[in-house]
Protein backbone atom coordinates (compact mmCIF):
# COMPACT_ATOMS: atom_id res chain seq x y z
CA UNK A 1 0.00 0.00 0.00
CA UNK A 2 0.96 3.50 -1.22
CA UNK A 3 0.90 5.59 2.50
CA UNK A 4 2.11 9.05 0.48
CA UNK A 5 -0.01 11.52 -1.02
CA UNK A 6 0.48 13.52 -4.18
CA UNK A 7 0.45 17.11 -4.85
CA UNK A 8 -2.43 18.38 -5.50
CA UNK A 9 -4.07 21.60 -6.61
CA UNK A 10 -7.51 23.35 -4.90
CA UNK A 11 -10.01 25.82 -5.30
CA UNK A 12 -12.34 27.60 -3.08
CA UNK A 13 -15.22 28.94 -5.27
CA UNK A 14 -17.51 31.89 -4.40
CA UNK A 15 -19.76 30.26 -1.96
CA UNK A 16 -16.85 28.80 0.16
CA UNK A 17 -16.82 25.18 -1.36
CA UNK A 18 -13.45 23.35 -2.12
CA UNK A 19 -13.17 21.70 -5.16
CA UNK A 20 -12.34 19.17 -5.16
CA UNK A 21 -13.82 18.04 -2.27
CA UNK A 22 -13.49 13.90 -1.23
CA UNK A 23 -16.03 14.41 1.72
CA UNK A 24 -18.60 16.88 2.94
CA UNK A 25 -20.27 17.29 5.88
CA UNK A 26 -23.47 19.08 6.80
CA UNK A 27 -25.03 19.99 9.98
CA UNK A 28 -28.65 20.87 10.68
CA UNK A 29 -29.81 22.36 13.87
CA UNK A 30 -30.97 18.85 14.41
CA UNK A 31 -27.77 17.40 14.51
CA UNK A 32 -26.95 20.38 16.99
CA UNK A 33 -29.68 19.09 19.64
CA UNK A 34 -28.40 19.99 23.16
CA UNK A 35 -25.86 22.37 22.22
CA UNK A 36 -27.44 25.96 22.76
CA UNK A 37 -28.15 26.96 26.30
CA UNK A 38 -31.36 28.06 25.98
CA UNK A 39 -33.24 24.64 25.24
CA UNK A 40 -37.06 26.27 24.72
CA UNK A 41 -35.64 28.33 22.15
CA UNK A 42 -34.03 25.58 20.61
CA UNK A 43 -37.12 23.33 20.77
CA UNK A 44 -39.19 26.39 19.24
CA UNK A 45 -36.49 26.73 16.87
CA UNK A 46 -36.19 22.91 15.58
CA UNK A 47 -40.48 23.38 15.40
CA UNK A 48 -40.16 25.76 12.66
CA UNK A 49 -37.43 24.61 10.72
CA UNK A 50 -34.16 22.07 10.13
CA UNK A 51 -32.04 24.75 9.27
CA UNK A 52 -28.60 24.38 7.60
CA UNK A 53 -26.24 25.96 10.24
CA UNK A 54 -23.08 24.89 8.74
CA UNK A 55 -21.21 22.98 6.05
CA UNK A 56 -17.53 21.57 5.52
CA UNK A 57 -15.84 20.76 2.47
CA UNK A 58 -12.82 18.58 3.10
CA UNK A 59 -9.97 16.92 0.62
CA UNK A 60 -9.07 13.67 3.05
CA UNK A 61 -5.52 12.88 3.44
CA UNK A 62 -3.41 9.92 4.91
CA UNK A 63 -4.35 9.98 8.42
CA UNK A 64 -0.17 10.02 9.11
CA UNK A 65 2.01 12.13 11.01
CA UNK A 66 3.38 14.55 8.53
CA UNK A 67 0.23 15.10 6.28
CA UNK A 68 -2.08 17.62 6.53
CA UNK A 69 -5.90 17.81 5.81
CA UNK A 70 -7.48 21.25 3.83
CA UNK A 71 -11.62 21.95 4.35
CA UNK A 72 -13.21 25.34 4.35
CA UNK A 73 -16.17 25.88 6.43
CA UNK A 74 -19.31 27.75 6.02
CA UNK A 75 -21.19 29.16 8.70
CA UNK A 76 -24.62 29.86 8.22
CA UNK A 77 -26.33 32.94 9.39
CA UNK A 78 -28.47 32.70 12.31
CA UNK A 79 -29.88 32.48 16.42
CA UNK A 80 -31.54 29.98 18.47
CA UNK A 81 -32.99 32.46 20.90
CA UNK A 82 -30.30 35.16 21.38
CA UNK A 83 -27.35 33.17 20.63
CA UNK A 84 -25.49 32.77 17.25
CA UNK A 85 -25.17 29.65 14.88
CA UNK A 86 -22.13 27.98 15.44
CA UNK A 87 -20.04 25.07 15.25
CA UNK A 88 -20.11 21.99 17.06
CA UNK A 89 -16.78 21.96 18.72
CA UNK A 90 -14.30 19.94 19.34
CA UNK A 91 -10.48 18.89 20.64
CA UNK A 92 -8.52 16.79 17.86
CA UNK A 93 -8.78 13.28 19.07
CA UNK A 94 -4.54 13.63 19.10
CA UNK A 95 -4.44 16.56 22.12
CA UNK A 96 -1.02 18.23 20.83
CA UNK A 97 -2.56 18.87 17.21
CA UNK A 98 -2.61 22.64 15.63
CA UNK A 99 -4.56 23.88 13.71
CA UNK A 100 -4.84 27.41 11.47
CA UNK A 101 -7.76 29.13 10.30
CA UNK A 102 -7.90 31.75 7.59
CA UNK A 103 -11.12 33.53 7.03
CA UNK A 104 -12.46 34.05 3.03
CA UNK A 105 -15.62 35.92 4.21
CA UNK A 106 -18.22 36.84 6.61
CA UNK A 107 -17.80 37.74 10.14
CA UNK A 108 -17.15 35.63 13.31
CA UNK A 109 -15.87 34.25 16.48
CA UNK A 110 -13.27 31.48 17.24
CA UNK A 111 -13.66 30.66 20.77
CA UNK A 112 -11.21 28.40 22.75
CA UNK A 113 -10.83 26.79 25.78
CA UNK A 114 -8.14 24.75 27.98
CA UNK A 115 -8.96 24.05 31.58
CA UNK A 116 -9.85 27.11 33.37
CA UNK A 117 -8.26 29.45 30.06
CA UNK A 118 -10.62 30.83 27.65
CA UNK A 119 -10.05 33.15 24.79
CA UNK A 120 -12.22 34.90 21.83
CA UNK A 121 -10.78 35.55 18.44
CA UNK A 122 -12.46 37.77 15.98
CA UNK A 123 -12.54 35.80 12.93
CA UNK A 124 -13.54 37.65 8.90
CA UNK A 125 -11.94 38.28 5.80
CA UNK A 126 -7.90 37.72 5.92
CA UNK A 127 -7.80 37.29 9.45
CA UNK A 128 -5.34 33.99 10.45
CA UNK A 129 -6.42 32.20 13.49
CA UNK A 130 -4.35 29.85 15.32
CA UNK A 131 -5.44 26.85 17.63
CA UNK A 132 -2.85 25.90 19.78
CA UNK A 133 -2.37 21.91 20.75
CA UNK A 134 -5.00 21.21 23.60
CA UNK A 135 -7.50 23.80 22.77
CA UNK A 136 -11.24 22.53 22.35
CA UNK A 137 -12.06 25.42 19.32
CA UNK A 138 -15.31 26.30 18.01
CA UNK A 139 -16.12 29.11 15.26
CA UNK A 140 -19.65 31.18 16.06
CA UNK A 141 -21.19 33.27 12.94
CA UNK A 142 -21.49 36.77 14.33
CA UNK A 143 -23.14 38.94 11.02
CA UNK A 144 -25.06 38.22 8.39
CA UNK A 145 -23.90 36.70 5.71
CA UNK A 146 -22.11 32.99 6.09
CA UNK A 147 -19.05 33.08 7.87
CA UNK A 148 -16.27 31.27 5.54
CA UNK A 149 -12.90 30.13 6.30
CA UNK A 150 -10.27 27.34 5.26
CA UNK A 151 -8.75 25.24 8.09
CA UNK A 152 -5.71 23.40 7.85
CA UNK A 153 -4.77 20.49 10.24
CA UNK A 154 -2.22 17.33 10.78
CA UNK A 155 -3.42 14.60 9.13
CA UNK A 156 -3.65 12.35 12.13
CA UNK A 157 -4.96 15.14 14.54
CA UNK A 158 -8.84 13.32 14.48
CA UNK A 159 -12.34 15.06 15.98
CA UNK A 160 -13.24 14.76 19.37
CA UNK A 161 -17.09 16.12 19.46
CA UNK A 162 -18.19 13.70 22.15
CA UNK A 163 -16.44 15.83 24.99
CA UNK A 164 -18.08 19.01 23.67
CA UNK A 165 -21.25 17.06 23.68
CA UNK A 166 -21.05 15.77 26.87
CA UNK A 167 -19.43 18.37 28.79
CA UNK A 168 -20.40 21.62 26.92
CA UNK A 169 -18.76 24.70 26.24
CA UNK A 170 -17.54 27.21 28.50
CA UNK A 171 -18.26 30.16 26.21
CA UNK A 172 -21.17 30.95 24.61
CA UNK A 173 -21.71 33.89 22.27
CA UNK A 174 -25.14 35.79 22.31
CA UNK A 175 -27.25 39.32 21.28
CA UNK A 176 -27.55 41.50 24.23
CA UNK A 177 -29.00 44.92 23.30
CA UNK A 178 -27.62 44.65 19.62
CA UNK A 179 -24.02 43.92 20.00
CA UNK A 180 -22.40 40.61 20.27
CA UNK A 181 -21.23 39.74 23.68
CA UNK A 182 -19.02 36.47 24.68
CA UNK A 183 -20.36 34.86 27.77
CA UNK A 184 -17.84 32.41 29.40
CA UNK A 185 -20.67 30.64 31.84
CA UNK A 186 -23.66 29.02 31.32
Amino acid sequence: MNLTSKPISLVVDERGELRPATSTIERRLSHMRGMYADAEAERAALAQDDALVYEVYQYDMPEFVGELVVCTTVLHPGKVGDEFFMTKGHFHEQRDRAEVYYGLSGEGRLLLAKDDEFADVPMGASTVAYVPPYWAHRTVNTGDEPLVFLAVYPGDAGHDYGTIETDGFPQLVVERDGAVAVLSER
